[in-house]
């Protein structure tokens, strides 16, 4: 593996300075590509598995984490309040609070359940400086989070289906778990204490465990169950990844919370007209952007999958005599929402240029012969040179392969994916 720390930077992927701060990185434009390719990818995922997006704001009045439980159990992490006109604000270090808010902005019936909300929000923690590094650990990230307010008898079936779409992106984006993980409390007696980190009751931790333990054992995962881990209102599912230096790093979630459905009153009207509590399950299917785009330069060392490349089709005339072509070919190839670039004739030798562009999945060549016919040579990442062929003709080809849920699709389905 590479160190995405090394390679991000020489790639012109993310930086930092000191002005800004420790532990917050800024994008780069290809950084910036990589990362939007990511996010619109997770958010396609999300809409067909019935999520509804939604937005909500990064500060919040102190008293809301005081309600969720956050401020008296995680205020360590969590960054100062601020005084604004006499009441104090702070940063949220979680989304979930601003989710229990919207569903109780509205009366519900059993008819709805479940109801998924997602977001890509910000989120803050007051990381120590030694323990930052890079875009593992950061400050400021944006959570791929969700909010799943069910019935008890759906909460394994939401749970497992969060689990199998959290399986199922790893491998479209080419990214390996390391361990699957039952995060627990460290003792049941410790739970609801005082000076405990758990909040609740015993019986509510143990019907979690044990659906969530039928939630891995279902999906046939190999997993071991880690006591002292479990989020401060509910045991967990940790998928963890590792990096080039060997650690460990959680990247995704399942969690279920009896807590917070009780502390925010959230409730449903049953089939028997009567008011019931749901249940909330927390899920994220790549964790923060920032340690997903981490993994992913790792693994890939930048030559990222076609769907995912900053840049997927350099264009390469030969000479200036095919540079009107050229100038063409970016604007079809933008027109079908590819992401390409030029490398000009006077940037270097034919062979200069493509070395300088080796992790590009597509090279598109134009010479002479290609510029009279108005064809393309393509040339893969592979190093895999296809006969010429209609510039408009390559370029569907093309967008149909970085296509990744429509490929994903036609494998499914039997159907041969373009190649």
């Amino acid at each position: 593996m590479y160190d995405h720390r090394k390679i991000g930077r020489e790639l012109g992927l993310f930086d930092s300075d000191p002005l800004i701060g420790a532990g917050l990185p800024y994008w780069l434009p290809a950084g910036a590509a990589v990362r939007h390719a990511l996010e619109s990818y997770i958010a396609e995922v999300e809409r067909r598995a019935g999520y509804q997006q939604v937005y909500s704001p990064v500060l919040a009045k102190r008293e809301l984490y005081e309600i969720s439980g956050h401020w008296a159990k995680y205020s360590d992490d969590m960054y100062p309040p601020m005084d604004l006109d006499g009441e104090e604000f702070v940063l949220r270090p979680s989304i979930c609070p601003h989710h229990a808010l919207m569903y109780r902005s509205r009366a519900h019936s059993y008819r709805e359940l479940p109801l998924r909300f997602s977001e890509l929000g910000g989120q803050y923690r007051a990381e120590l400086s030694g323990a930052i590094g890079g875009l593992s650990r950061v400050r400021a990230m944006q959570l791929n989070d969700a909010h799943i307010f069910c019935r008890l008898d759906q909460v394994a079936e939401e749970a497992g289906h969060a689990l199998g779409l959290i399986n199922q992106a790893y491998l479209d984006l080419g990214i390996s778990a390391s361990r699957y993980v039952l995060a627990l409390p460290s003792a049941e007696s410790e739970i609801g204490s005082p000076a405990s980190k758990y909040v609740g009751d015993a019986d509510s931790w143990a019907q979690a465990a044990s659906l969530l333990r039928a939630v891995l054992d279902d999906a046939g995962m190999d997993y071991e169950e880690s006591p002292g881990d479990a989020a401060f209102y509910g045991p967990k599912i940790d998928i963890q990844v590792a990096d080039s230096a060997g650690r460990e790093f959680s990247l995704s979630t399942v969690q279920i919370d009896f807590h917070q459905p009780e502390r925010f009153g959230l409730e449903y009207v049953g089939a028997d007209g009567n008011k019931h509590r749901p249940v909330m399950v927390h899920r994220a299917i790549v964790g923060s952007i920032e340690r997903a785009m981490a993994q992913l330069i790792e693994v890939h060392g930048g030559a990222f999958p076609a769907w995912l490349a900053p840049v997927q089709v350099v264009v390469l005339p030969i000479s200036d005599d095919e540079e009107k072509l050229a100038a063409e070919v970016v604007r079809q190839a933008s027109d079908r929402g590819l992401r390409v670039e030029i490398a000009h004739a006077d940037e270097g030798s034919l062979g200069a240029r493509i070395r300088g562009n080796r992790l590009a999945p597509y090279l598109a060549v134009i010479g002479a012969r290609e510029a009279a016919a108005g064809e393309l040579s393509i040339r893969d990442r592979g190093g895999r040179q296809r006969p010429a062929e209609p510039a408009g003709e390559a370029l569907d080809r093309i967008w149909a392969e970085v296509d990744v849920l429509a490929n994903r699709q036609a494998i499914a389905s039997g159907v041969a994916v373009a190649s």
